[in-house]
């Protein structure tokens, strides 16, 4: 593959309307107008390197989220399989989703391949997969797997697929059915970009959703939706935020209680298996899920089971002193009986996420040194008292999570501002200001990008908590802490270089774009983060600028991404839209 980005793109322009579908954008992508039908009774023929790598437990491949619950569990997931269940959805994609672009051409105006012209069929597409997958294909470090391909689509109807994983096959095969609508009376399916020629690679190796599961309940379906809309967009990594001060969301065989009486009620916490099938069905998507588990801080939860092992549990009033939400209560730090509790915690939960993921995070954020004045092990808020403690935690935990096989990820604080001595694989994920990447990267560390005031999809709800009469006019008008919303655009402007000098960039893994849930339930989720992930996605494949080294142009991004929002609702999920009909119908004349 190429390193330098060459996008060259002949477009099809009816009036000031312009298409080229595909998001995110690839690296390098020609095209031009000819017509081809798809036959109803098209063959993908997949083409293997020699030799099967076999792996770990996994899902029945063809399964969606909408039957997730009804799955069970198989044996011996390999490479093979990953190709064709994702042939499998490719083709009922293709026949089911029905995208007539209707709003992307004038009012009232004749698109469609006419009726009385014969055009070439495409009725075989060729996959060849020219390497063996390596055997941590499932759950690669960034960069372990290469996410490379090409796609040629000749006039004649020949199509070839190259890649060397089988990853890089299911991000082909996402591409390749971007290409292609369906007509008004959804008895044909057509592209009219032939000859086509793509040729793709990630900008960056990790590019992924932080969602938040403990402040809001989500259903494993949900989840596996978010997983569905994350393969669309070439997303590799949904890390699951999965315990929070307000609900422990993870049943721990080896410590019942956490659960039973840390969720917010029964049934609202994840079994073991259900863990197991959301890693599958990631797996299966080239989305590799990892699970963070926060301490010492935004524990409260704990203290619902083991109030023992929780200082300043649930201070009221006066909580804002000890944390930045209700309830408070952090896991005490000098105490044996904490680190007899974290040991079981480790010994059950690491080795069940282990097959699936290739990192464990281990949270560290918004540690408040007020709660440890209130700690009878520790009696201090003075941060040179509780620096070697924290120091002491953190190498306990990251030995077990080390000696358990996964890398280690901690949030900026700890680096940052407890200075905390780390290991040098532990990734660190930025996220409070414009300058974190590049202060992470000059203590020698690998850093995730994910700038609040950028990349957090919950900005912009206002408050959540209720205020007092006497405290509601000096909050009014109750904004919240990252105001305003923080829109596409806004998004795709974000880049997570900046600052990072030419020698250091490699240590820029990628990022993350985030959804916390204080406001968000099952109901708004995919309203929420889509199609605004969308433009993170894009950012992190493609890159933040465009050949000539600008920001990429949001006026022909808009109607790509207007494209792509809708082949999303197509497939079920709920995105909002990018703009309304008018403008999308009429090319440049929303624009200034």
């Amino acid at each position: 593959m190429h390193s330098k980005v060459t996008t060259q793109i002949l477009t099809i322009c009816v009036l000031t309307i312009c298409t080229t579908a595909l998001w995110p954008l690839p690296l390098n992508y020609t095209h031009g107008s000819t017509y081809l039908w798809l036959s109803p009774d098209v063959t993908f023929s997949y083409q293997p390197n020699s030799g099967v790598n076999l792996t770990a437990s996994a899902l029945y491949a063809n399964s969606t989220s909408q039957n997730a619950t009804n799955y069970k569990a198989s044996t011996g997931l390999d490479s093979y399989s990953i190709v064709q269940a994702a042939i499998a959805r490719t083709q009922d994609e293709l026949s089911n989703d029905g995208f007539v672009p209707w709003k992307f051409h004038p009012r009232n105006s004749f698109f469609e391949p006419p009726s009385n012209v014969s055009y070439r069929t495409i009725t075989n597409v060729t996959i060849q997969q020219n390497s063996t997958d390596p055997a941590n294909v499932l759950k690669p470090l960034a960069g372990a797997v290469d996410e490379s391909y090409s796609i040629v689509i000749a006039i004649n109807g020949a199509v070839m697929i190259n890649a060397v994983s089988s990853v890089g096959i299911i991000r082909a095969l996402e591409t390749f059915s971007q290409l292609f609508y369906t007509t008004a009376d959804g008895s044909s399916v057509y592209t009219n970009l032939a000859p086509v020629y793509i040729e793709d690679a990630p900008k960056f190796q990790y590019r992924g959703l932080n969602m938040d599961i403990a402040r809001s309940p989500f259903t494993p379906d949900d989840i596996m939706r978010t997983i569905d809309a994350l393969a669309y967009n070439k997303f590799n990594i949904l890390h699951l935020h999965a315990t929070d001060a307000q609900s422990w969301t993870l049943q721990i065989p080896a410590l019942p209680p956490l659960a039973d009486l840390g969720a917010y009620m029964k049934g609202l916490s994840y079994s073991p298996g259900d863990l197991e099938n959301i890693q599958s069905y990631g797996a299966y998507r080239g989305v590799q899920v990892i699970i963070e588990t926060d301490v010492p801080g935004h524990t409260a939860a704990i203290g619902l089971s083991y109030p023992d092992l929780v200082a300043a549990l649930n201070v009221q009033p006066g909580w804002s002193n000890y944390s930045a939400e209700p309830p408070t209560g952090q896991l005490k730090l000098n105490d044996t009986a904490v680190y007899d509790f974290l040991d079981k915690l480790w010994a059950d939960l690491l080795p069940r996420v282990y097959p699936f993921s290739a990192y464990f995070h281990t949270g560290g954020d918004e540690v408040n040194a007020n709660v440890y004045g209130l700690d009878p092990t520790v009696r201090s808020n003075d941060t040179k008292v509780i620096q070697p403690l924290l120091q002491k935690m953190i190498d306990h935990n990251h030995a077990k999570v080390r000696a358990a096989g996964m890398a280690r990820v901690v949030w900026e604080e700890r680096l940052l501002e407890w200075n905390l001595t780390l290991g040098a694989d532990v990734v660190v994920q930025t996220w409070q200001t414009d300058t974190a990447v590049a202060n992470v990267v000059a203590k020698g560390h690998k850093a995730l990008a994910g700038d609040y005031n950028y990349w957090y999809l919950d900005c912009g709800r206002g408050q959540w908590i209720d205020f007092s009469q006497s405290t509601a006019e000096a909050a009014w008008p109750f904004s919240d802490y990252c105001t305003p919303t923080k829109n596409w655009r806004l998004m795709y402007t974000y880049d997570p270089l900046a600052g990072v000098p030419a020698n250091a960039t490699k240590l820029v893994l990628g990022g993350e774009v985030h959804i916390w849930s204080e406001q968000v339930d099952g109901v708004n989720l995919d309203n929420m983060v889509w199609p605004r992930a969308c433009a993170a996605a894009e950012v992190l494949w493609s890159g933040s600028k465009d050949a000539s080294g600008k920001n990429r142009s949001q006026i022909t991004a808009s109607p790509r991404l207007g494209e792509m929002r809708e082949r999303m609702v197509q497939r079920g999920i709920g995105a909002g839209p990018v703009q309304m009909i008018y403008c999308t119908q009429n090319g440049t004349q929303c624009t200034l």
